[in-house]
């Protein structure tokens, strides 16, 4: 039904009657108010020319030769193209009808022959002025659902983006410890932690640097909980830890089917980290072929699901974080040069433990209160000489290491009294340089430390892996990349 036009001008009217005389009144006084007047004298023609021309209203006479106006009324109800026009019964007052019989079959009213043309016409801009304000009800309506369908949609949505968030948050809390913590009085550090402050409110890509152990994560936290994106996820992503062959999924998501083992559709840490951060932690790690997707989510804020060709947006900050020279790796063509520009918008220097040595008393006592909670025990007294030793050692493993040693050492106090045990400081080895190590060196030394008290045993329980609160398989790696090698005793 055409609901363009005002129902006082330009609306179509069909009148159906086999009787000339009172088609030509009609005509002439409809025609005259402005109506567009179709006329048929049959109850066939009227419901095909309804068909086609759609008119606004029908007046159907009731008693006509063949098909009967209620007839006539009854097939055009049950046509979906003309069952919400409008249909006026004429009828001659020496005529006998059902009424009821011919509401039953849709009509909305009933004129009496002869015509009162005042009447007829009021009657016609009564239903056709009912008809426009149903139509628009029913767009109004159909609008609504619309709407709320969509707002549907998007709950759903916001629905599985919590449940795949609470999955992934509850995996961060098992393997965070006291995320929060960053311990210094250094004045060094205070100067991290300055610029940490400036670039916190804006949304500019940061790119943290430094040696293993030295606290990148937590620099990573505390720019994104000094944001405006403190109440939305920080989702994290280690890009050593994660095996090549999967990274593109976890980053961006798969769809259903879209590989071996994909049964379901996934969600990717992007699509998680929607109008919050994603701290790309080992950044250095990151596969070469996958660099330009990550470069395209950088630059235009869009990515497409593993095996979807559907684009998504998304508003992400990056904290990426890395302790490899990303220069040199470029030059040997391991790292993209427009990624590492596009990422290194905000360098930070994360300092390492022996260049903030006035930091340790601090960290010990901070360590000694947490491990000791978990031990069940209470250190509160830190010999004097042992601060001593502790602070006139190297520490390549950095804060890590030194949380390693409180831990063995609360576990092996018997007392109040913070003991070392066996530990012993080990002399930095002679490099190149003199004394000075490049951070490899420190590395490959501090691993090999550890690898040599373990026995060579790398992962499960008092394993190099968990000494050095690193997960195996990148540990293997980080092994395989510094030449380190198994000697022959302890080859299984």
């Amino acid at each position: 039904m055409k609901t363009n036009t005002p129902y006082h001008t330009k609306n179509t009217i069909l009148i159906v009657d086999d009787t000339p005389n009172n088609i030509s009144i009609l005509f002439d006084v409809l025609s005259k108010a402005g109506y567009k007047v179709l006329v048929a004298t049959d109850g066939k023609s009227a419901v095909e020319q309804a068909r086609y021309a759609l008119p606004d209203l029908i007046l159907l006479d009731v008693m006509m030769p063949g098909m009967s106006g209620f007839e006539t009324c009854r097939q055009l109800k049950s046509h979906a193209a003309t069952e919400a026009i409008p249909v006026i019964f004429m009828t001659a007052l020496t005529e006998t009808i059902n009424k009821v019989n011919g509401f039953n079959m849709g009509a909305v009213d009933y004129i009496t022959k002869p015509f009162e043309i005042h009447e007829v016409q009021s009657r016609i801009g009564t239903h056709l002025a009912l008809a426009n304000l149903r139509q628009k009800l029913e767009n109004l309506v159909a609008d609504r659902t619309a709407d709320l369908n969509k707002a549907l949609t998007e709950v759903e949505k916001l629905k599985d983006q919590l449940q795949a968030e609470n999955v992934y948050l509850k995996e961060e809390i098992k393997q965070s410890k006291n995320p929060d913590d960053i311990i210094s009085q250094s004045k060094v550090f205070e100067k991290v932690l300055t610029k940490i402050g400036q670039v916190a409110p804006t949304n500019s890509t940061v790119l943290i640097t430094g040696e293993s152990g030295t606290g990148k994560e937590l620099l990573a936290r505390a720019v994104h909980n000094l944001s405006n994106r403190k109440n939305r996820p920080l989702i994290k992503v280690n890009c050593a830890a994660l095996p090549a062959s999967l990274i593109e999924s976890e980053l961006f998501g798969h769809e259903k089917g879209a590989f071996t083992g994909a049964t379901a559709q996934k969600q990717g840490r992007f699509e998680l980290a929607d109008g919050g951060t994603i701290f790309l932690d080992e950044i250095g790690e990151m596969p070469l072929d996958l660099q330009p997707k990550l470069l395209r989510v950088l630059q235009e804020g869009e990515f497409e699901r593993v095996g979807s060709t559907k684009t998504l947006k998304v508003n992400v900050r990056v904290i990426a974080a890395t302790n490899r020279d990303l220069e040199k790796e470029i030059t040997e063509q391991r790292f993209r040069e427009d990624l590492y520009y596009r990422l290194n918008v905000f360098p930070v220097f994360s300092i390492p433990l022996r260049e903030r040595k006035e930091d340790i008393p601090l960290l010990v006592r901070h360590f000694c209160q947490k491990h000791g909670a978990e031990q069940g025990k209470s250190i509160d007294q830190i010999p004097q000489n042992l601060i001593d030793t502790l602070t006139a050692y190297h520490w390549p493993g950095n804060i890590r290491e030194l949380e390693n040693v409180v831990e063995r050492s609360v576990i092996m106090s018997p007392g109040r009294t913070l003991v070392l045990d066996d530990w012993s400081p080990r002399k930095p080895a002679a490099g190149t340089k003199g004394n000075m190590m490049t951070m490899e060196e420190c590395e490959r030394e501090h691993i090999l430390f550890v690898l040599e008290k373990t026995r060579w045993k790398v992962s499960g329980k008092n394993g190099a892996a968990e000494i050095l609160d690193m997960i195996p398989t990148t540990l293997d790696s980080r092994m395989r990349k510094l030449g380190i090698k198994r000697p022959d005793q302890f080859t299984v």
